[in-house]
């Protein structure tokens, strides 16, 4: 099963191809190359400036040369070696490829100078996965995790700035597991890297649909916490709202109340009228009331002003009724007096100011 999973590594390494570089000019150098990929060393500034040199690994000596060239063939077919710049570089590496290195220079003298350079092999990180969830109380975990890859470290972003403690519940940007708190939304980044590689995944996240109540039940206990808001009963506003009146319909409503009120007041003052006049002809003689007198007409007039308020003043100028006599069914109907007039007249004005 091991060997199985190196494999595996080995071939994640390969499709990768990753390409390295290292500085060994100095002494004491930290180099690291991917594992199946490539890393290129750089011994000295040009070969033809050394007179001699020799590139061991333990007690192999890997390469040997003079100013003019290389002296002897590479031990190895992944090896090459470039005079122009004098680096040298190692293709497809292995984990027996690690380890320390030791490089050796004579000048025209003799003298030797020595310089040592360590070279770790790492597996390069794969593919990254990025996972989150809703808690309970609204909260989002999320997790990072990556195929393969010696040493991960992992860094976390948000809409492409590192995660601050107003928006982590727990851990830290240095974890591979954070939680984070209710209102936290937007582009959540998490980037996995070692010494040879670096892979990131993005995801956008949303705020996990909670709300914040601050207040007091019916019954008197106060809540204060956050809950689902589809699921939200506690301390629910009312979606009904009562009836309103706006301005112009009851500016209409006193409209039309003034115009029933007038119309009633002419009404009644048509009545007033009519029975005024009926007790005149009572008081008069026998001889005039042996006819039947009969309404001729009635001319009432309402006068309308307008006003700049909703409601409007009405008043009525004159009225006029008017009263004339009609011979009775009778055999003998008695003779008028010459002097009754032949019909009555009554005027009534009647002013309301509003």
């Amino acid at each position: 099963m091991e060997a199985v999973v190196g494999l595996m590594v080995v071939l994640l390494g390969r499709c990768y191809g990753v390409e390295t570089y290292c500085d060994g000019r100095q002494n004491e150098t930290q180099c690291y190359g991917a594992l199946g990929g490539t890393v290129d060393v750089q011994l000295m500034d040009r070969a033809s400036d050394v007179h001699r040199y020799q590139w061991i690994k333990g007690q192999r000596t890997i390469l040997n040369g003079n100013k003019n060239g290389i002296v002897t063939d590479l031990t190895d077919q992944r090896y090459s070696f470039t005079l122009s710049n004098g680096t040298f570089r190692i293709n497809n590496l292995s984990r027996n490829d690690g380890g320390e290195y030791q490089l050796e220079l004579y000048d025209s003298e003799g003298k030797n100078k020595k310089r040592t350079l360590h070279l770790t092999i790492q597996a390069p990180v794969g593919s990254v996965l990025l996972l989150s969830e809703c808690l309970s109380e609204g909260q989002m975990r999320a997790s990072c995790s990556s195929e393969g890859g010696d040493s991960p470290q992992y860094s976390w972003t948000l809409d492409g700035h590192t995660l601050t403690h107003a928006e982590l519940l727990s851990g830290n940007n240095e974890t591979n597991n954070i939680t984070l708190k209710q209102h936290v939304s937007g582009r959540l980044l998490c980037s996995v890297r070692n010494q040879v590689n670096n892979v990131s995944k993005e995801e956008t996240i949303t705020d996990c649909g909670f709300i914040f109540i601050n207040c007091t039940s019916s019954n008197g206990t106060r809540i204060s916490q956050w809950v689902f808001a589809a699921n939200n009963t506690l301390c629910v506003k009312p979606t009904t709202h009562p009836t309103t009146v706006s301005a112009t319909t009851e500016g209409d409503i006193l409209y039309t109340a003034a115009g029933v009120l007038s119309a009633l007041i002419c009404l009644l003052v048509v009545g007033v009228v009519v029975c005024a006049q009926m007790k005149k002809k009572g008081n008069k003689p026998k001889a005039a009331q042996n006819h039947e007198e009969e309404l001729t007409y009635a001319d009432v007039r309402i006068m309308q002003r307008q006003r700049t308020q909703p409601q409007q003043k009405e008043e009525v100028e004159y009225g006029q009724v008017r009263f004339s006599a009609r011979p009775q069914q009778s055999v003998a109907p008695a003779p008028a007096p010459a002097t009754a007039p032949a019909e009555d007249c009554v005027y009534a004005k009647v002013c309301r100011d509003r």
